[in-house]
């Protein structure tokens, strides 16, 4: 959520320079693993996300995918950002649109992106280049795990998972749908499990909105869940002061933050709501599956996330 989904283990990248070149700064962008806040909705959609989101976060977590979409011409970061992830949206979707969509950016900040990347690439080009380099990076980072036929019940199991829960409401999750899967087993993985990043980012989003919460201030909320003052969070220290200062005082007066670094009691009751209702809505893809069934994916998936955070620790 980042962003896409902002809640969680992982996150979206953290924002360099809008104009930071291809280079090491560049290619990977922080996906730092922390404990998540508080939730008391389902439990078996929380345990999923935490087994699932280490696949569907390689493109913010390894190089592979962001040379990959490099090589198509790009030159900084944000560009492939918007390009990998606006894709299945297609050209015609204006910037306002992709703003509402992704919830959580700033100001005028999508659309120094949108339309502009489809000058570089294609949207299909883009996908194609993202999904291969997020091959190239699942096999490099699983490592002997890729030969297991583990792999292959987890990618049966997973897939059947992610096409199953209904579109409505689903904006991000129903333009995925749309893609063809792919054929090869680690491509498969990863287009299923970004499709159920996708979907839970949209119930996300929902559950911020019932409890009056924008995207910035979302950010604020997640930054301070992390024990970071939100003017030096990653996501929005870019900012311009003002904005930040007026982000700030306004959560103050509605009763969420007592500074820039603390939560008031309700804030902190509101972000563990928000958390709960996004696992509860996150739940439908997995009732497509037996108990059984549940029970042997998540068996298959934790050796794979556990060897994935491994990795991404480590880089």
């Amino acid at each position: 959520m980042t962003f896409g989904c902002l809640d969680g283990q992982y996150r979206e990248p953290d924002v360099r320079t809008e104009g930071a070149q291809h280079g090491a700064a560049g290619r990977r962008q922080s996906a730092e693993p922390r404990a998540p806040a508080l939730s008391t909705g389902s439990p078996l959609a929380r345990k999923m996300f935490e087994l699932v989101e280490p696949i569907g976060a390689i493109p913010y977590s390894a190089d592979e995918p962001n040379e990959a979409m490099f090589a198509l011409g790009f030159t900084n970061y944000w560009d492939i950002y918007f390009a990998g992830r606006a894709a299945p949206l297609g050209t015609s979707v204006p910037a306002e649109v992709v703003h509402a969509l992704f919830y959580n950016f700033g100001p005028g900040e999508v659309a120094r992106h949108i339309p502009k990347v489809w000058s570089t690439t294609t949207p299909a080009a883009a996908i194609a280049a993202r999904q291969q380099g997020c091959v190239t990076a699942l096999r490099r980072m699983l490592g002997d795990l890729v030969s297991s036929p583990d792999v292959d019940r987890a990618v049966e199991l997973l897939t059947r998972a992610a096409i199953s829960a209904p579109l409505d409401g689903r904006p991000m999750y129903a333009a995925l749908r749309t893609l063809p899967l792919p054929e090869e087993p680690l491509a498969r993985l990863f287009h299923a499990a970004s499709l159920l990043r996708e979907h839970r980012g949209d119930g996300h989003i929902s559950a911020l909105m019932a409890e009056g919460i924008g995207g910035l201030e979302a950010h604020v909320l997640l930054a301070l869940d992390l024990g970071i003052p939100a003017p030096t969070f990653g996501r929005i220290h870019h900012l311009p002061d003002s904005l930040l200062t007026n982000l700030i005082d306004t959560m103050r007066s509605r009763g969420l933050v007592e500074d820039e670094a603390t939560f008031t009691p309700a804030g902190r009751r509101a972000k563990d709501r928000v958390e709960a209702l996004t696992d509860d809505l996150a739940l439908a893809p997995y009732e497509a599956l037996t108990p059984g069934e549940l029970d042997e994916l998540i068996a298959t998936l934790e050796p794979m996330a556990l060897k994935l955070v491994a990795a991404q620790e480590a880089s």
